[in-house]
């Protein structure tokens, strides 16, 4: 196990902002995991696992203990029950890995294609797009509990899966470092077409395959700048700066009321029982922010009202600066608080 010392954290994520980390380590397998983890113990160090930067945003002052990245690679596969069982090292590029299902027809995934980072981040967030969650392939996690202090093998229930969260990123925070992740995935299986996007795309259309599937992901992507397209002044971002807020009946009729008011119509499709989801985007772009709008060296992406970017060496410090302006107008038009995506290091 090799560690670093005083290493800029910035080149490591899409924002491209941030101090240093401390001390760093890249593990490539569990037994360096559990090295890192013995070094940040025995200094009373803190601990932050970084995947792969691209849904994080780390402050100026960087962070003052070890930061710990996850290189474990390799795919391991089984046929079983007519599914098809695919355990991955929680440092594989996910989109890498998602082309790779594609291309062998398994589906489950093709929805999730273009997103940036490792896999071992899409338990954390339950990661979701155009229709499809990862909960839905998930069937066990392999982490090291630090709780614990031992490896552990935890199933779909267990990781508690919902909207954008998992027990990861709310009730055990902190306790887990994810080592590989096992996906049971359908071969031959048909593409799932439930985002309003994808079925316009493919109007008229014979049905789809896995591979067409991932391919109009990804234009539809590329089109709102949430692919990470090298020379692109709004690929300088962390996707998806906010969550589509999770209403409450009682909300949704409110905000309903609010918008009808102003003559404008909400979009909205249900997402819980007895809940709606509505569109952040749609709330950033009615409480009076562009595309394209800039403050100082940051703003907001040409293509998607929800991605904040670094236009020219920007500071954490600016880009909490703009996502606190948004917050505050959005709540002071609509009455609903924004929740960030992305996970804030160090502030």
């Amino acid at each position: 196990m090799q560690i670093k010392e005083n290493l800029a954290l910035a080149p490591l994520t899409t924002l491209g902002v941030g101090g240093q980390a401390r001390f760093f380590v890249n593990a490539a397998n569990i037994e360096d995991v559990e090295s890192a983890i013995a070094f940040a113990t025995s200094r009373k160090l803190p601990l932050f696992v970084l995947g792969g930067g691209s849904n994080v945003l780390i402050s100026d002052q960087g962070w003052p203990g070890l930061v710990l990245r996850v290189g474990i690679l390799g795919i391991e596969e089984e046929q079983s029950r007519g599914k098809a069982s695919l355990r991955v090292g929680a440092g594989d590029s996910w989109d890498t890995f998602v082309a790779l299902c594609v291309s062998m027809n398994y589906a489950g995934l093709e929805c999730l294609s273009g997103i940036p980072g490792r896999v071992g981040g899409t338990p954390v967030q339950n990661v979701g797009a155009y229709g499809q969650e990862v909960s839905e392939t998930i069937s066990s996690v392999l982490a090291f509990d630090r709780s614990e202090n031992r490896v552990r093998e935890l199933n779909n229930a267990e990781c508690g899966f919902s909207y954008r969260t998992s027990i990861f990123n709310t009730t055990d925070r902190e306790r887990y470092i994810i080592l590989r992740v096992t996906y049971e995935l359908q071969p031959g299986g048909a593409p799932k077409l439930l985002y309003a996007d994808l079925q316009k795309y493919f109007a008229g259309y014979k049905p789809p395959t896995l591979s067409e599937t991932r391919n109009a992901v990804l234009k539809i992507r590329a089109a709102k700048g949430m692919l990470i397209t090298p020379g692109d002044p709004d690929s300088c971002s962390a996707g998806s700066f906010f969550k589509n807020p999770v209403l409450t009946v009682t909300e949704f009729e409110d905000l309903t009321r609010k918008a009808e008011e102003k003559g404008l119509h909400l979009p909205s499709y249900p997402a819980l029982a007895q809940q709606h989801k509505v569109s952040a985007a749609w709330l950033v772009e009615n409480s009076g922010f562009r595309k394209g709008y800039s403050r100082g060296r940051v703003g907001i992406s040409s293509k998607h009202a929800l991605a904040l970017v670094n236009r020219n060496q920007a500071t954490a410090a600016e880009i909490v600066a703009l996502k606190d302006e948004i917050q505050g107008r959005v709540f002071a038009t609509w009455g609903i608080r924004l929740e960030p995506e992305p996970v804030l290091v160090g502030f």
